[in-house]
């Protein structure tokens, strides 16, 4: 590869990297003259790439879509074809994948035709797809784009919202990050109107975000890291019931294993320690325990003592083959 090459790569990668790109930045990145800049964005034109200078006094560069879809070796069909496989796995359908599935994609539809696009969006809304058998709420593929562009590009959102006890509102919100979690997206924001850090699940989100004008202010989001930052906020969210419970398992060991399941751990000694959870289900209390795959004691509630009881004893029958349906020749 030549110099040359090497740097036009470099200079895409930048332009797709976010919206605007000031000259004299895109100068230093690349250690060049304004000049070179100005001719590989001409040669980036020339290979079809729809580049737009910006004016003003921090006038520079813009890569958007234009009338064809860049030299990526792929024709209008495949290109379709990756932008419906990506909202399919940013919707969660493939563990693992979800928040490169959404990087990815806003890239892909930055460059997408507008006469690709409708297509996209013709056959997300024509098609469905069987996923495992989850059947909770889902995050909206074109919510979680807008969302993600909206993150890069430092633009101010507006969108309604559903709190979890159903209770409408506006939002008016500077984001930060989406954060995948379990089955479910989140977004981290500053929330203009209540002057702090929100976190919202995006399956509350209603419809399509709005975008605003853009920020500049760079707020401190506390810890720095917006996923634990939304572990934190899920841990203390208030829920019907509270628990209590001893793991006879180092804290280091079981936050290891389950670095984002719900609650707080506090360290008793090398070999135990408390571990703190919420939810509005004893069952899932239960089974969220018994998932961390160790010993444990229930302090409080005692409705939870009873609640693993009979769980125990249905899970017991299953295992012995002797629950009480199958002693009556009921339907297996």
């Amino acid at each position: 590869m030549t110099l040359t090459s090497g740097r036009l790569l470099q200079l895409l990668s930048l332009l797709q990297g976010r919206r605007d790109w000031p000259g004299e930045e895109l100068s230093s990145r690349l250690e060049v003259s304004g000049r070179t800049v100005r001719r590989d964005i001409e040669r980036l034109r020339g290979l079809g790439y729809s580049v737009d200078a910006t004016t003003g006094p921090d006038g520079g560069y813009r890569l958007h879509g234009g009338t064809a879809m860049p030299p990526l070796l792929l024709d209008d069909d495949e290109a379709v074809a990756i932008a419906v496989g990506l909202r399919t796995a940013a919707g969660g359908s493939v563990t693992g994948i979800e928040e490169t599935s959404v990087r990815a994609l806003v890239k892909l539809e930055q460059v997408l035709p507008p006469r690709l696009r409708r297509r996209v969006n013709a056959l997300g809304s024509a098609t469905a797809t069987l996923t495992r058998d989850y059947s909770g709420p889902r995050a909206d593929a074109e919510a979680l784009t807008v969302i993600a562009g909206a993150c890069r590009d430092q633009e101010r959102l507006r969108f309604g919202y559903r709190s979890r006890d159903g209770e409408q509102s506006r939002r008016n919100v500077e984001p930060l990050s989406l954060v995948n979690l379990g089955r479910r997206w989140y977004l981290v924001a500053w929330d203009c109107e209540r002057d702090d850090w929100r976190t919202f699940r995006l399956d509350r989100i209603d419809r399509v975000p709005t975008a605003g004008g853009r920020f500049t202010t760079a707020r401190h989001l506390p810890g720095g890291d917006p996923a634990a930052y939304v572990a934190k906020s899920r841990s203390a969210a208030v829920y019907r019931h509270q628990a209590r419970v001893t793991l006879y398992c180092s804290a280091e060991e079981v936050a290891e294993r389950h670095p984002f399941t719900r609650g707080q751990l506090e360290a008793i000694d090398d070999a135990t320690c408390l571990y703190a959870t919420s939810d509005d289900s004893l069952e899932w209390l239960a089974l969220r325990i018994g998932f961390l795959g160790v010993d444990f004691e229930v302090h409080e509630p005692p409705e939870l003592v009873q609640c693993c009881e009979a769980l125990a004893g249905r899970f017991a029958g299953a295992a012995a083959g002797t629950s009480p349906r199958r002693r009556s020749g009921g339907p297996l």
